[in-house]
């Protein structure tokens, strides 16, 4: 390697701060053979940038450092190259070295091959252009091999409709753009305003109405070119994307007050490796009147999961430090909804609801966890899901929007499921009914990582039974403590604590 480019690729390893894969770490594939490399020319309208390029036999992979200033876009090397961070507008994708997967927010999507460290920096496949950019900014990618130039055009003009919807809770205003596909935008803020300008696409409004009144967004303006959102003196907004449809998402939210006024109500907002494991809320299902599952003997689960609750409380506080909250502390009645929004006071990293599980026959054994989704993983994860959900007039409508919140923390929620299922099944031996998705209301509206934890079978008088002996709780209870623990010690970066340590 010539000494410049020495310079250049150890200048751009040093760039910045690591960016982990959060939602994904897959193996890492072996580097494919080299069958050519060089100096290309990438070409969009007038404009001529040379870039480097490799050819693999899965097909091309050109260097995307030079391709910023025509495209736009900030990239973040990781230390020692290990992984990567695009920023394209509202949009992050994370890729890394040895990794045939890019991920956006809980999206994976796969590549042709992963991307390496060469000449002129970082090189990338073309199916990683057009994930980004193509889908992004409206580019097209071809490669002339011949005149060994990268061709990049600009993708045609689209007329593209949209709908709104706007609902406020519990101290936040969500507001919600929908297209039929992504469209090409970007998005610029000042002073109590948001625009969004398109790019490369035009909008139509499909069904003009007026906007509703609400306390943090004095008004909504649409034109073919634009979409302006005006807000209130006092708030600020923070936005994000989801798929299926494509919605762009914005929470509005009262800006921090001043140190003597109240504090305002917590926002959803994104699982940060940085931000660490600090406070947990756990959840005792049922209580008061909802007696929930009943035993052959008669144990009731309201009793206990409060129990166990009561225990890991005294465990989690003394072995890992951090600050636990019950969403009850007695025999009481506690509203669903009242249960997240605990948590989100109390801007909780971890919500965590016990239950126990009941089935019709005697035979169903083991513990299973939960994390939330739209639709019910199987009929099992359906049946659970509605015994675990209570139907009012709101329920509907907060199922539509189920993951306004919960969406920032998917992938989070279902490592730590992974997590738990895992210590479960190992150091207690329990049946492996396995990690499953339902969309509990309990789980909805929660701002941060949330699952839902069934630890036996009260329909069983087996585990009834042991259910009642306090040295089999206490070994739930360390079980769930390890198993918190490794998780805390995954976002947190730390080193696991061993075993031993914890128990």
């Amino acid at each position: 390697m010539k000494p410049a480019r020495l310079g250049l690729a150890v200048g751009l390893i040093l760039l910045s701060s690591a960016l982990r894969l959060e939602a994904y770490s897959p193996p890492e594939t072996p580097p494919l053979p080299i069958l050519q490399s060089g100096i290309g020319v990438a070409r969009l309208d007038a404009l001529r940038v040379p870039v480097d390029f490799s050819i693999t036999p899965a097909g091309l992979l050109v260097s995307l450092q030079p391709l910023l200033r025509p495209l736009g876009g900030e990239i973040e090397i990781g230390p020692m190259g290990e992984s990567h961070k695009l920023s394209l507008n509202q949009a992050v994708f994370a890729f890394g070295p040895g990794s045939d997967v890019v991920t956006l927010d809980d999206q994976l999507l796969d590549l042709s091959q992963p991307p390496i460290l060469g000449p002129g920096g970082l090189q990338v496949p073309l199916d990683l252009l057009s994930e980004t950019y193509g889908k992004q900014m409206g580019y097209e990618f071809s490669w002339n091999r011949e005149e060994m130039t990268l061709e990049i055009q600009r993708l045609p003009f689209r007329e593209l409709p949209v709908s709104f919807d706007l609902v406020h809770l519990q101290g936040v205003s969500t507001l919600v753009f929908q297209f039929p596909t992504q469209p090409r935008y970007r998005i610029s803020e000042s002073a109590n305003r948001v625009d969004i300008e398109m790019v490369g696409d035009e909008i139509r409004v499909d069904r003009p109405r007026k906007f509703p009144r609400d306390p943090l967004i004095r008004d909504v303006t649409l034109n073919s070119h634009r979409i302006r959102i005006d807000l209130a003196p006092d708030a600020d907004a923070q936005s994000y994307v989801l798929t299926k449809p494509y919605r762009l998402v914005f929470d509005v939210f009262r800006a921090p007050a001043a140190a003597d006024q109240p504090e305002p109500p917590a926002r959803p907002r994104r699982a940060t490796r940085s931000a660490g494991i600090r406070t947990i809320v756990l959840d005792p299902g049922h209580g008061g009147a909802d007696t929930g599952a009943i035993g052959r003997n008669g144990s009731a689960e309201k009793d206990l999961t409060l129990l166990l609750c009561r225990s890991l409380k005294r465990a989690l506080q003394s072995r890992l430090g951090v600050k636990v909250v019950l969403t009850r502390a007695d025999d009481s009645d506690l509203h669903l909804d009242s249960r997240t929004s605990i948590a989100n006071q109390y801007k909780a990293d971890l919500f965590i609801s016990i239950h126990l599980n009941s089935s019709p026959g005697s035979s169903a054994q083991g513990a299973e966890t939960y994390f939330s989704s739209p639709e019910p993983t199987d009929e099992q994860a359906a049946l659970a899901d509605q015994s675990r959900n209570r139907v009012d007039p709101l329920y509907d409508l907060q199922l539509i929007l189920w993951d306004l919140a919960q969406s920032h923390h998917l992938a989070e929620s279902q490592r730590l499921a992974r997590i738990v299922q895992e210590e479960l099944n190992l150091a207690l031996e329990l049946a492996n009914r396995g990690v499953k998705q339902a969309p509990f209301r309990i789980l909805m509206g929660a701002a941060m990582p949330a699952v839902l934890i069934e630890l036996g079978f009260l329909s069983n008088p087996s585990e009834e039974a042991k259910l009642n002996e306090p040295v089999y709780r206490a070994r739930l209870v360390d079980t769930l403590v390890r198993a918190i623990g490794r998780y805390r010690a995954l976002v947190q970066g730390a080193p696991r604590e061993s075993d031993e340590a914890m128990r």
